[in-house]
């Protein structure tokens, strides 16, 4: 039972990377429909960078929001928060009457994203067992593939439209799951490792249990094991540790840990995905392809990137993190060299080579799946818990910057150079294949607590290990032989 309610926490907390795939996804269709264009007076690649960026500084704000106060109220709380901040922002979108109202709007919905973003990850991690950790951490990834497959197909169906429901709809349409979110999130547990790092030992153990315990002895013996290694750990930390803002930074096995974190997520923004998701009709159009017709290419691309991700997940928790990322990124590297060679050489009359370049697209979006996954799985498990709220949200910040970086001269660039654009993108994951090769520990099957030992400041026995498993039957046992006597005496 204890699983199942692990596994149900984790599927409804993607519920926010569901909020994100839909917000971002649905903002591509929205700025191509006719009746958006016509109703705004035909924005200009910068106003539409503005729009697409605003969402992109919210996310910022939010993820530095989180930094400073996740760790005071708690994962539930910040998941309320981000929820009612999304509904908000998502209602001024719909309602908007003028490029500044929308703006506004795009912006308070980055800043719920930013929020939940930083969080969800984590809050799965922290939920999981070391050998589902990386299936239900990934989740967000997964209904995030979700969220934009539903914003695009959604996209393309209100296309036929001719009023201005064609793109209010879609916009008001991202207010359902944060209303979702809102209302469920208060019958979620909090984060065990949470509570004890905030001393609240009876609910972290109670949750624990919840959590892991499937009532046999085994189970029961597994749990205490958890939670008296957790604790351990927190303990060693404190005594050895002062623990202040800068930590994070000053304290060297900390700092290697976050370069490692912002490294995957920067990577992720860096390969390129974004510039083809958001402006994939801008794309598109300049190889002569209708705004209809790239909908629904964008769209069945979503579906497949589902199934992708499906794949993505299975082999997280049995091949690992570091062999999938090296994979991703050459793949990604040799589908935008390819594009970008093809451009250089494009023949609006060769029907062949316009299908190569759609096809190299695809292939794209193949080769993304294990990044897109394992750049939220990464950082949620390597930062230990007195930093982990803190990480999580610096390697979030970094992704999105980047990410705002990107979205605001994409368009121009798009628009001067085409393709060769891509250039760019291959460049980066090239890079990045080499790093991941020379610098990224694998953390498969490791207890989020064991990951002090792969970094090099290990303090304590991990009591979960096999000598600490016997350690405590042995305990056990001796106590059990001792009541024994005494009954008997």
């Amino acid at each position: 039972m204890g699983h199942l309610v692990t596994w149900f926490s984790a599927c409804f907390l993607a519920i926010g990377g569901f909020l994100f795939g839909y917000d971002s996804g649905i903002i591509t269709s929205t700025i191509s429909q006719e009746t958006f264009v016509r109703y705004f007076s035909s924005p200009s690649p910068s106003t539409e960078g503005g729009i697409v960026s605003a969402f992109q500084g919210g996310a910022i704000l939010g993820t530095i929001i989180n930094m400073f106060t996740g760790d005071r109220w708690g994962r539930k709380w910040a998941i309320t928060v981000g929820s009612f901040i999304s509904c908000t922002g998502c209602a001024l979108q719909a309602g908007s009457i003028n490029i500044p109202m929308l703006i506004i709007g795009r912006f308070i919905a980055g800043v719920a994203v930013g929020i939940l973003t930083s969080v969800i990850p984590m809050f799965a991690a922290e939920l999981s067992l070391p050998k589902h950790r990386g299936i239900l951490s990934g989740l967000l990834q997964w209904m995030l593939s979700w969220g934009f497959l539903v914003a695009q197909w959604l996209g393309y169906g209100c296309s036929f439209s001719t009023s201005a429901f064609q793109w209010r709809f879609p916009l008001a349409f991202q207010c359902l799951p944060g209303i979702v979110l809102l209302v469920g999130i208060r019958f979620l547990s909090e984060s065990p490792r949470w509570l004890l790092e905030k001393d609240r030992f009876d609910e972290a153990r109670a949750i624990l249990q919840r959590l892991h315990g499937d009532g046999t002895p085994e189970g029961d013996q597994f749990v205490e094991l958890e939670f008296r290694e957790i604790q351990d750990v927190i303990a060693a930390e404190r005594a050895a540790t002062t623990i202040r803002w800068s930590s994070i930074l000053t304290k060297p096995t900390w700092r290697k840990r976050l370069l490692l974190g912002c490294g995957v997520q920067a990577f992720s923004a860096l390969s390129g995905i974004n510039v083809i998701n958001y402006f994939g009709p801008q794309i598109y159009k300049s190889l002569g392809i209708s705004n209809q017709v790239s909908l629904m290419i964008i769209g069945i691309s979503g579906a497949l990137s589902i199934v992708y991700c499906t794949i993505g997940l299975y082999i997280l928790d049995r091949i690992g993190r570091i062999k999938p990322l090296i994979v991703s990124a050459i793949g990604q590297a040799l589908a935008l060299v390819v594009n970008a060679a093809l451009s250089q050489h494009y023949n609006p009359d060769s029907t062949n080579q316009l299908r190569a370049m759609i096809a190299m697209n695809f292939v794209f979006y193949l080769f993304f799946a294990p990044l897109g996954i394992i750049s939220w799985v990464y950082p949620a498990e390597i930062f230990p818990v007195e930093i982990r709220n803190q990480g999580n949200s610096i390697t979030t910040f970094t992704n999105w910057t980047i990410n705002l970086i990107f979205a605001q001269f994409s368009p121009s660039a798009l628009k001067n150079i085409g393709f060769k654009y891509f250039y760019v993108f291959f460049v980066f994951n090239t890079v990045a294949a080499l790093i991941y090769f020379l610098f990224y520990p694998e953390t498969k099957g490791k207890t989020l607590e064991q990951m002090d030992e792969m970094f090099g400041d290990q303090m304590v026995e991990h009591i979960l290990e096999t000598d600490g498993v016997r350690k405590l039957s042995s305990e056990k046992n001796k106590a059990d032989s001792v009541s024994h006597v005494e009954t008997k005496v």
